[in-house]
């Protein structure tokens, strides 16, 4: 197989290529998903008004409701009081 430049593109090379390509592509979601630090994100203990984090779609609740739980943008323990301004109300 020839190149732009003329030159032949071994069966090896070419297969390189495509791995290098598809772990590059495998590891792009990857860094899509990494979470917010809490200073970041204005991230606080207590509510803001009847805004907390239980209330929060991104919010992933602990083994009881006082449980301290994760959050889908906020990295660490989030309390289930708390609040940040990723917060979006439950339908």
């Amino acid at each position: 197989m020839d190149n732009a430049n003329g030159k032949e593109i071994s069966r090896r090379d070419l297969l390189k290529g495509a791995a290098l390509l598809a772990a590059t592509a495998m590891v792009r979601p990857a860094r899509a998903q990494a979470k917010a630090s809490k200073a970041v994100m204005k991230y606080q203990d207590h509510p803001n008004g009847d805004a907390q984090c239980s209330g929060c779609l991104q919010f992933e609740p602990g083994k009881t409701p006082t449980a301290m739980g994760t959050c889908k943008v906020v990295e660490g323990p989030i309390s289930p009081k708390g609040w940040c301004i990723a917060y979006v109300k439950k339908p």
